[in-house]
């Protein structure tokens, strides 16, 4: 092997395993906040909760740009080194939190270590040739799989801690990750050997010229999509499915889980796929993905209630009797399907009940062909629990190749500038996780869809797809249309 590749694939290990603790602590309040809620240690209400939930993404998100800057300029080894051992301090101090904002402060504090993400891109990045970005970045990206760590193994450890010590066993599991943060900032401070990007004689000003490059700001748009969205699902499914799908909170979290957990694995692949055939045709294929599968999901549970088949008499004459599954004239009786049991499930396809609904009264004189019970057919359409399931976990694999793909295209256009604009990417990215479930209660309230959070992300994907596909051919075709055909082949694995 390459000396120069095996020593990568060493600091690939080390950036993927930091970048994984990293993203198990900036989402612990996900799981930590809502066991001091549901135990009564805290009477938090729903915004604090809500806020608590979405502080520590919040500071990881905006604090994106500058660490990498930071890490353009001086390497990954000491900004990695001191954003890890700083940010255990708050995860130290939450063991003697007692109050709302005390436990606020500490998480945004805390909520730093989701910086990690553009340290150890531009990191990462500073190591590869060209033709190994991809594959690099893709499988460092799948430290987002962190997250899954923590719904796995936060609330066993909570109820381990907790047994002896109802009130204040919690307090032990902040400790634990802050001391595993320790742990790995030691390890990147003694053991890990530094590297930057070609920009150490570049101002603040010409780190952030790149900026005024509007293909940055595509860039972030799709990542806004297939990151952002991914983080604000991963908190919006726990309850999408309790009250869509009336799910116990087990089944939910399991179910949540199965979207969050492949999708961070998966983003190796699209690394993979975006070396081999381009990071522009692995995105197409994401997007155009993202806005079938989003244009599946956003269809409403329905009920249709339309006329069905009714019975007329078939001779003039006198009702004599009405039964449940009868109506007797003295000229002939008619059978009369009765309204079955409708039940609250549907089947995995939608389901048609029909019955008839009798017009008529005993001892009534009626007309030959005159309507004597009208038909009723009540249709019911709703995505299934298992369908969803499965189209949801689809999405979330999709974004996930997406994130590979969108990182796949910073080295190509910005080699030395990859933590400035990773973090301005990873900066709009993050933010879409923060607004993302604030905006979908909103979505909520004002439609009274559950399934309009979906109409957003198809939305989403339909400008991010015309964005790409329309804009960028047209100004290729009016800039140089004899050569159009060229550039794109050349650039296949560029944009």
């Amino acid at each position: 092997m390459n000396p120069n590749l095996s020593s990568a694939h060493k600091m690939l290990f080390l950036n993927t395993l930091a970048f994984t603790i990293c993203f198990s602590c900036w989402t612990l309040n996900g799981v930590l906040v809502t066991y001091l809620v549901d135990n009564n240690i805290f009477n938090w209400s729903v915004v604090e909760t809500g806020w608590l939930l979405g502080i520590p993404i919040l500071t990881g998100s905006i604090m994106r740009l500058p660490l990498g800057i930071l890490t353009d300029k001086y390497g990954g080894k000491p900004v990695f080194s001191i954003l890890l051992l700083l940010c255990s301090i708050p995860l130290f101090l939450l063991y003697f939190a007692d109050s709302y904002w005390v436990y606020f402060l500490l998480s945004a504090l805390f909520g730093m270590v989701g910086t990690g993400f553009a340290v150890g891109i531009a990191f990462t990045s500073a190591w590869y040739p060209k033709e190994w970005q991809g594959r690099a970045l893709g499988i460092f990206g799948m430290g987002n799989a962190g997250a899954a760590l923590t719904t796995f193994f936060a609330p066993t450890l909570l109820n381990y801690f907790s047994e002896n010590d109802p009130e204040n066993g919690w307090r032990l599991l902040p400790i634990i990750y802050g001391i595993t943060l320790v742990i790995i900032g030691l390890i990147f401070l003694f053991f890990v050997q530094n590297r930057k990007a070609a920009v150490q004689n570049k101002s603040t000003k010409q780190l952030l010229a790149p900026l005024s490059n509007v293909r940055v700001w595509r860039f972030g748009l799709y990542y806004f999509l297939v990151f952002g969205l991914f983080v604000a699902f991963s908190q919006w499914l726990m309850p999408y499915y309790v009250s869509v799908y009336k799910t116990s909170l087990v089944l939910g979290g399991l179910l949540a889980s199965a979207f969050s957990l492949p999708s961070g694995i998966i983003r190796a692949f699209g690394g993979y796929l975006s070396d081999k055939f381009g990071a522009r045709k692995v995105m197409y294929w994401v997007l155009y993905s993202s806005l079938i599968l989003s244009g599946l999901l956003m269809l409403p549970k329905m009920e249709i209630l339309t006329p069905g088949k009714g019975i007329t008499a078939k001779k003039a004459g006198i009702v004599t009797a009405i039964e449940k599954e009868k109506i007797i004239l003295n000229t002939g009786e008619f059978e009369i399907t009765s309204k079955p049991e409708i039940p609250q499930q549907t089947s995995v396809l939608p389901e048609s009940f029909s019955w008839q609904e009798v017009l008529v009264k005993q001892n009534e004189q009626v007309q030959k062909k005159q309507l004597l019970a009208q038909g009723v057919t009540l249709i019911k359409f709703e995505a299934h629990i298992w369908v969803f399931s499965f189209l949801v976990i689809l999405i979330g694999i999709m974004w996930g190749i997406g994130k590979a793909a969108v990182y796949k295209h910073i080295p190509e256009y910005f080699p030395n500038e990859v933590g400035v604009v990773g973090g301005m990417v990873g900066l709009i990215g993050g933010l879409g996780g923060f607004i993302g479930p604030i905006l979908f209660g909103y979505l909520l309230d004002f439609s009274g869809l559950w399934t309009s959070s979906w109409i957003f992300v198809f939305i989403v994907s339909a400008i991010s797809l015309f964005w790409m596909n329309t804009i960028i051919k047209k100004m290729m075709h009016n800039e140089a249309p004899h050569l159009k055909d060229k550039i794109e082949h050349v650039n296949n694995n560029k944009d």
